[in-house]
């Protein structure tokens, strides 16, 4: 055979290499990624929201935080039921009421807020606020995750998949702020708050509209994925999945660093008399998220994603046990930068493995758990590092994401065997040959 031939045939064979550019060529991608990044963005407008519009009416930046605490804790614990009840029912039939329930939701709070009502009512406001707030990012995850697993072939862009979500989250958390701060400042201190209810509703609804890409649901005998339920197979809960309880406990410790960055970083700056200093260096922190997430869905990865889980967090506790003894801004920049860059590999691995740890029938509710153990861990670090920095300074404050990565990681080593898919074999005896073998070491 001629040289040239072979070459040609070997090449023709050879598994194309995982990237953006072929993810985003995925048929059907791009009928939910676009009204899904317009629904995600006011996700990220809702905190700061609230706390412009409580300060600006009670004249409290503590009150102002214990209600936008509510509606994170009420959205934490709230989240993974409403993820439950999309890989059941379907993301529509949940999207569809909830974004009606939390526009709703959001009105009453802005009414109760400008009409300087009691803090309880604000509180019973706040509740149904968060518990309402539309679970976009884990349903765009779960679509691409039934996308690649049910398209031959494609399953190794999984990775790249949770790294695209990765940067996309950031890159929400970088916009939604700013506008949301521009307009409570520039237009009324209510408007951020008007804004992120009108861009739930319409954004909600555009992505709720986009049917075709939503996964199955698990009734009538079958599962999310469309094959058939064994006889006896119960209902499969996420968190009763041992490596989805270890990953949140992980994502714990990721929501820590992130609580605890913000308050010690705007007290740090404080302390050196440049409060402006602050956007800087946060800016920096999550522009070493943004980094690390695009090169890791750029990349090839050889080692399967619990090692790499292991890596990642344990470089990222290594870093995080070091800002608690900076005094300079430029090193606290340069050690923020490598937080970040550390954070996103862990993230997204996290994510990565919840294909293989969980059903079809029970992703959506996985994801969700995912994301609200991050957003509670946030919220513990917010209020723990607020007080240790009031009393102690930004020094202690800083304490706080190295406690909580440290516990997350001594969680992940001892429990590492449990994020070790179990369910390969049965897979296989489905006849599902198209499914490529996951990684997992």
């Amino acid at each position: 055979m001629p040289r040239k031939t072979r070459l040609t045939r070997r090449t023709r064979n050879a598994p194309r290499r995982p990237g953006y550019g072929r993810l985003l060529r995925t048929p059907g991608a791009w009928t939910f990624l676009l009204p899904g990044f317009a629904a995600r963005q006011p996700f990220a407008m809702l905190t700061i929201g609230i706390v412009l519009l409580v300060q600006h009416t009670t004249g409290s930046y503590g009150t102002a935080g214990a209600v936008a605490a509510v509606t994170g804790v009420s959205m934490a614990l709230f989240a993974p039921q409403s993820g439950r009840l999309a890989d059941r029912f379907g993301q529509r039939a949940v999207l569809v009421p909830g974004v009606l329930t939390h526009t709703v939701s959001a009105a009453a709070l802005i009414v109760l807020a400008l009409a300087d009502a009691p803090l309880w009512a604000l509180f019973i406001a706040a509740v149904p606020t968060g518990a309402s707030v539309p679970q976009i990012g884990p349903m765009v995850r779960s679509r691409w995750a039934a996308l690649l697993s049910g398209t031959p072939g494609t399953s190794s862009l999984l990775p790249t998949a949770a790294a695209f979500e990765s940067v996309t989250d950031e890159f929400t958390f970088v916009i939604g702020p700013v506008l949301a701060t521009a307009l409570c400042t520039g237009v009324h201190p209510a408007a951020g708050l008007i804004a992120e209810a009108a861009l739930t509703l319409v954004g909600g609804l555009l992505f709720a509209a986009r049917r075709g890409t939503q996964p199955r649901t698990g009734r009538r005998g079958t599962d999310a994925s469309g094959e058939p339920r064994e006889p006896g197979e119960p209902r499969t809960s996420a968190l009763s999945v041992p490596g989805i309880r270890v990953l949140v406990v992980a994502f714990l410790g990721i929501g820590s660093v992130f609580g605890g960055m913000q308050v010690s970083l705007t007290a740090f700056a404080e302390e050196i008399g440049a409060p402006g200093v602050n956007g800087v260096l946060y800016g920096i922190f999550a522009a070493g998220n943004m980094l690390a997430g695009i090169v890791c869905g750029a990349v090839a990865w050889k080692t399967g994603p619990r090692r790499r889980l292991l890596f990642g967090y344990t470089g990222l506790t290594l870093v995080a046990s070091t800002l608690w003894a900076v005094n300079s801004a430029p090193l606290l920049a340069g050690l923020g930068l490598l937080v970040g860059l550390c954070i996103a590999p862990a993230l997204i691995t996290g994510y990565t493995l919840v294909e293989s740890l969980v059903p079809a029938s029970a992703r959506t509710e996985a994801f969700t758990w995912l994301t609200g153990a991050v957003a509670l861990g946030q919220a513990a670090a917010v209020t723990a590092a607020g007080r240790l920095a009031d009393a102690h300074g930004a020094s202690a404050g800083f304490m706080v994401p190295l406690v909580g990565t440290v516990l997350a990681l001594a969680t992940l080593v001892v429990l590492r065997s449990r994020l070790a898919p179990k369910a390969l074999g049965r897979v296989a005896a489905r006849g599902m040959s198209h499914r490529e073998p996951v990684a997992v070491d």
